[in-house]
């Protein structure tokens, strides 16, 4: 099939699609998690498409609909792949080396985006229904259901990123399988089902260090401590204060998807009795002896919304927390801060600062317990942020309230 030449269309719309196939005009609902915009020129491409042409038109700012075998999209998606992480004598020359760990952070989420935004220019058309009308393409329905929701019969087609929809299938298999966590105790009953768009608790260090920190006693008078966990994401945290015997806890966040899977995780582990799942943005009402939090480790703008895990602009969730944190601790209580100090090995906070936080939110450290990281990238010296990496430390801060001056 030759390639379709580029023609003029309607408008573009952040919500649609639009190409010509066969002479006609089509339009199709876009679908990006990324929150990138459709592409204005939108070409048909099958298994006869080279990898170098296909490469050049998405560098040119041209999307390509597929239209052959689905296998055979995958293989053009990892030639694609192999093109734009080459780089050329030429262009290597003209790099300029990063002066400072943030100067080659910056350079990776650059690399990173173009690269999304190029793989991201081979698309797949998926039905009302979310099947996929390709050859050999795998059903994707249970998957794209959890993703998009159920599928709306009258609401027509849908086109999304190939590199995308394989993210969904991806996120789909982790939410099978499920991620064995050893602090949950014994197998088969220690497994967290991450859900799409949900940040799998893939280090194992953070929660290590809240499966093995001092849990402070029940206030006098009371049987049980109640617990909060802010921003609790899977439900991880959560069920492991749980399994810790922490007798109330509530666990809150203000993304649908993480109060759905941590609802659902909560379930399947039989300790919703312990836990309850509610949206707020931070706190809940009341007090608590123990409030925890792992907020974003990275005071920088998500370059998408899958990106809110790790990036945390301007320090917004931490900045909170520490300021709300004191007015929520029941008295004697402990917050727990679970933070990472690559943040101030890239220069983008330092810890003279962090403690001055903590003072100017009338909070005092009890204490610090400290982890080294576990994850591959910390061995791997190809990573362009290698140097922080290896020097990184993830650290359980025990937080109490000042004394009140004159009280």
């Amino acid at each position: 099939m030759p390639l379709t030449p580029p023609a003029t269309l309607p408008e573009p719309s952040p919500t649609h699609i639009h190409w010509l196939e066969a002479g006609l005009p089509c339009s199709a609902r876009w679908r990006s998690e990324r929150g990138s915009k459709p592409a204005q020129r939108v070409v048909l491409a099958d298994d006869t498409t080279p990898a170098d042409s296909a490469y050049k038109m998405s560098c040119e700012g041209t999307a390509l609909l597929w239209r052959g075998d689905f296998q055979n999209a995958r293989h053009l998606l990892q030639a694609m792949a192999r093109r734009a992480d080459q780089v050329s004598p030429r262009k290597r020359q003209k790099m300029t080396p990063p002066v400072s760990l943030l100067d080659a952070l910056n350079q990776h989420r650059q690399s990173q985006a173009r690269r999304a935004r190029l793989l991201g220019m081979l698309l797949i058309e998926v039905n009302a229904d979310y099947s996929i009308g390709l050859r050999r393409a795998p059903d994707s329905q249970a998957a794209l259901t959890e993703a998009w929701g159920a599928p709306d019969l009258a609401g027509g087609k849908s086109v999304v990123s190939l590199r995308e929809l394989l993210g969904i299938r991806s996120a789909h298999e982790w939410q099978r399988v499920g991620l064995e966590i050893p602090a949950l105790g014994a197998s088969p009953h220690n497994r967290i089902y991450p859900h799409y768009g949900v940040f799998s608790p893939v280090r194992g260090e953070y929660i290590q260090l809240l499966a093995t920190a001092h849990i402070p006693k029940p206030p006098k008078g009371q049987q049980q401590l109640t617990a909060f966990d802010i921003g609790t994401g899977t439900g991880v945290l959560a069920a492991v204060l749980a399994r810790r015997g922490v007798g109330h806890i509530v666990a809150t966040d203000t993304d649908s998807r993480a109060l759905a899977c941590a609802r659902a995780n909560i379930m399947q582990l039989g300790l919703e009795q312990q836990i309850s799942i509610v949206q707020a943005d931070l706190f809940p009402p009341g007090l608590a002896s123990l409030i925890v939090c792992n907020p974003p480790w990275l005071p920088l703008r998500p370059g998408s919304p899958l990106e809110r895990a790790v990036y945390d602009e301007d320090g917004r969730m931490l900045g909170g927390f520490l300021q709300g944190l004191r007015a929520h601790l029941a008295p004697k209580g402990e917050g727990w801060l679970i933070l990472s100090n690559l943040a101030e090995l890239l220069g983008l906070r330092t810890r003279d600062a962090l403690l001055a936080q903590f003072e100017h939110n009338g909070l005092r450290v009890v204490s610090r317990i400290d982890a080294k990281p576990l994850h591959p990238k910390a061995d791997d010296a190809s990573d362009p942020l290698h140097e922080a990496r290896a020097k990184e430390v993830t650290s359980l801060w025990r937080l109490a309230a000042l004394p009140v001056p004159n009280a």
